[in-house]
């Protein structure tokens, strides 16, 4: 698919929806946390020819989140909630990812916000988001970071109740430590 250090050509790649169910399966694989929601609004898959190499899923984030992005329009915020990209694509194929997924979504009309996060503990600085003219708002809060014995990250929250700390620690989880995001906004 690649050669190392090798951009990637646009004539050869394309973003287009995908089975929700695809691509939670390539997140699964691709991506640290191991995990993905179990719906999104938008599930778009990079190709390379008819091969899959990278996903991105849009949810709608949480009212607080959405409203931080767009007080009284916070009903039209979308977060990437995962992009995933195999570790074979060329170098810019998760900015190239991006811009042609949000350009889809804009074309719909329904959208009017995006929002992301770039995980510090991973070292995500949000580059990609910067090379799409996201505006960059600052870091979040730090917030406790669990692995599973599965790898899966996890967090605290577990359908309508929070989990205790001992409760984590019952259920198997490890603590990692306490880390703050790099958000970045687009509106549409």
């Amino acid at each position: 698919m690649r050669h190392a250090g090798a951009n990637l050509d646009r004539r050869m790649y394309s973003v287009r929806p995908i089975p929700h169910a695809v691509a939670k399966q390539f997140v699964e694989t691709h991506h640290y946390s191991k995990s993905a929601s179990i719906t999104s609004v938008y599930s778009h898959g990079l190709f390379f020819g008819e091969t899959l190499c990278g996903v991105l899923l849009w949810m709608p984030p949480t009212k607080v989140a959405a409203q931080s992005v767009a007080q009284q329009d916070w009903r039209r915020v979308l977060t990437l909630s995962r992009l995933a990209i195999s570790p074979d694509a060329p170098r810019n194929a998760a900015s190239f990812a991006i811009s042609r997924s949000r350009k889809l979504i804009k074309s719909e009309g329904i959208w009017k916000h995006l929002v992301t996060y770039a995980d510090t503990w991973q070292g995500h600085t949000g580059a990609i988001y910067a090379a799409d003219n996201w505006t960059y708002v600052g870091e979040t809060k730090p917030s406790p970071v669990w692995i599973g014995v599965d790898g899966k990250v996890r967090g605290r929250k577990r359908g309508p109740k929070n989990l205790s700390v001992n409760e984590m620690i019952n259920n198997g989880m490890t603590y990692i430590g306490s880390f703050s995001k790099h958000k970045y906004i687009r509106h549409l």
